[in-house]
């Protein structure tokens, strides 16, 4: 898809989701590089489905239905967390949810997953290094080059 239309996606998320702290993708992936640097707990918010074709390395998967039990001893609420799902809203609503729960180091990343996998960083399935990420609808598989785009599986 044309970068005009990531600048409206991101519009539209930056209008509904004010409230929340956005993280680059070029951001996460240098923060995740720095090992001088208190890493995240990176939370996949998507699907079981889109889990299981790729994810990014050390992400917990699942929607945030428990606190987080994870991180750095102590204060587990001031662990920084960054929330990531294939475009944003998913991400941005979790994010604003953990917020509101006092977990005050929170962001979601800004370009998502799917230009995460359009730059060719790194993803996993299981333990495999893998470049395809399920797209959460065939409108949306618009986002991602045709190269890291894996066929969405009929719904049931």
């Amino acid at each position: 898809m044309a970068s005009l239309d990531w600048f409206l996606v991101k519009q539209a998320l930056r209008i509904e989701f004010r409230d929340v702290q956005w993280i680059t993708t070029a951001e996460l992936s240098d923060w995740l590089a720095n090992s001088h640097r208190s890493q995240p707990i990176l939370l996949d918010v998507r699907t079981r489905a889109e889990w299981e074709v790729s994810h990014l390395p050390s992400a917990s998967a699942g929607l945030i239905r428990r606190p987080i039990r994870r991180g750095a001893r102590g204060n587990f609420k001031e662990t920084p967390i960054v929330t990531y799902c294939s475009v944003g809203y998913r991400s941005a609503k979790a994010a604003r949810r953990l917020r509101a729960d006092g977990y005050n180091h929170c962001k979601t990343s800004k370009a998502q997953f799917s230009r995460w996998a359009n730059g060719g960083r790194p993803l996993l399935h299981g333990d495999q290094v893998v470049r395809q990420v399920h797209p959460y609808s065939t409108y949306w598989a618009g986002l991602l080059q045709p190269a890291v785009r894996a066929p969405i599986s009929p719904s049931p």
